[in-house]
């Protein structure tokens, strides 16, 4: 009972500690960590960094440029969040409200607080204006989550689909990447929440088959574990990393782990593409891409462990050939995943059958209730059913590997058949039993 409730248990228990350890960690006092800002007029660079450092130690990484349209410039191209230039008697700040209002208005109180030092009144100049209905500038990080976490489910999703083989779920997750990418942008324009600028959707595409892709390549390598590596990377650790809190923000931690998520670099690179004409676009896309090849090379990875599981059962035995009936094992040991399904015409939900087919006599006549096991290669039991009343059985969930299918009867000759699964693919297993001899035997007395 503890080991059952270890594993029940352990799931919810570290998603908790997860969620109660990043969340906090990351949202609950955003301040700035090495924010990168520009400083018109080198000569003011270090008197800048000094008085910032006093103010907010290690908050920022200041740089010096030649002018205040060179400051201007760098928080355009995306070279720093900020650009301060005092000039003439005139202190000017620029900053983007693309990049966040929280972080608009941290910046805006240091260097007030900063220009007041030299009995000045700053003004702030907004480059970067975010959509009229996003006043806090986090609307792309929202709708970037709509793209990214029904990726992970359309990979969970797609486990169930065991006639598809992995370039059919390969083909389902860009068909459905594109299709959300679309809907997720005509709706953000619509609503005003975004900028009308359609090469948004090549990015919104990437982030959901980059999510999808890569948790359906991980997949068949966790295992039973699937669903923690698969929030734990996309929800867990994705968000605080996004930019809900802007980036700058955030602790170094969470600047560092940003670099490499998806979500987080579909942001950026969204924001890139609608308020920054284009500037830092280059780098997020190309992770996103990483996110993808990445998976496909997992998918590849797991086809050919599937292929040599194959052609080692093949040297070790026939497919398809009669051996003895091997020991059944202890039902308690059976697989959770493998199940039964019944006959009948198919409904809209139904599981699809990996394996199915007949039981019949010497006279192709159906036998129904006959015992059908699926035992794997190691020889342990995944799943017992009976024939119905039509010597039909179907079994679904079962692994991708060679396995044994062990059919019996009462009266007559258990046969067993080795079979090779593959996803996507339904297998049939027909068998024809014979009658054992000391069952004919009353039989051919009774006629005599």
């Amino acid at each position: 009972m503890a080991k059952t409730l270890a594993e029940t248990l352990m799931f919810p228990a570290v998603l908790f500690l997860g969620l109660l350890t990043c969340f906090p960690w990351a949202f609950h006092a955003p301040q700035p960590h090495h924010t990168k800002v520009v400083v018109a007029r080198e000569d003011l660079e270090r008197k800048v960094d000094v008085a910032l450092q006093r103010l907010d130690p290690g908050g920022f990484d200041v740089s010096g440029v030649t002018d205040a349209q060179q400051a201007r410039k760098a928080v355009l191209d995306r070279d720093a969040v900020a650009g301060y230039a005092a000039e003439g008697g005139r202190t000017v700040l620029y900053i983007a409200q693309a990049n966040g209002a929280s972080l608009e208005q941290n910046l805006a109180k240091d260097f007030t607080q900063l220009a007041a030092r030299d009995h000045q009144q700053l003004t702030v100049t907004d480059v970067a204006r975010a959509a009229s209905k996003d006043q806090n500038g986090t609307t792309i990080v929202y709708l970037c989550v709509a793209w990214s976490v029904p990726g992970y489910i359309l990979a969970t999703t797609l486990l169930r689909a065991v006639t598809f083989n992995r370039r059919k779920k390969v083909a389902t997750i860009a068909g459905v990447s594109a299709l959300f990418s679309c809907v997720g942008f005509v709706a953000g324009v619509c609503l005003e929440y975004v900028p009308n600028d359609p090469e948004a959707l090549f990015v919104a595409f990437l982030l959901t088959a980059a999510v999808a892709t890569f948790s359906a390549g991980v997949a068949p390598f966790t295992k039973q574990f699937f669903p923690l590596v698969g929030m734990g990377l996309f929800i867990v650790l994705s968000v605080p990393t996004s930019g809900v809190a802007p980036i700058p923000l955030l602790p170094t931690f969470f600047q560092d782990l940003h670099t490499v998520m998806p979500l987080g670099n579909a942001v950026d690179a969204l924001k890139g593409i609608m308020y920054f004409e284009g500037a830092g676009v280059l780098r997020p896309v190309l992770v996103l891409c990483a996110w993808i090849m990445a998976g496909l090379a997992l998918l590849g990875l797991d086809a050919r462990r599937h292929r040599h599981k194959v052609l080692r059962s093949e040297v070790e035995g026939t497919q398809d050939e009669e051996v003895p009936e091997p020991p059944v094992e202890d039902p308690s040991v059976e697989a959770p995943t493998p199940t039964a399904i019944p006959i009948h015409r198919h409904h809209f939900g139904d599981l699809l059958p990996m394996l199915e087919g007949t039981v019949c006599d010497d006279m192709q006549h159906p036998i129904h209730h006959a015992a059908v096991t699926v035992i794997d290669a190691r020889g342990q039991q995944l799943v017992r059913t009976v024939t119905d009343d039509h010597g039909r059985y179907a079994v679904t969930g079962l692994p991708e590997e060679v396995i044994n299918v062990v059919v019996s009867s009462a009266g007559r000759i258990s046969t067993v058949h080795q079979k090779a699964l593959q996803i996507g693919s339904s297998v049939r297993g027909d068998f024809i039993l014979h009658m054992r001899s000391d069952a004919m035997a009353p039989h051919l007395l009774a006629r005599d």
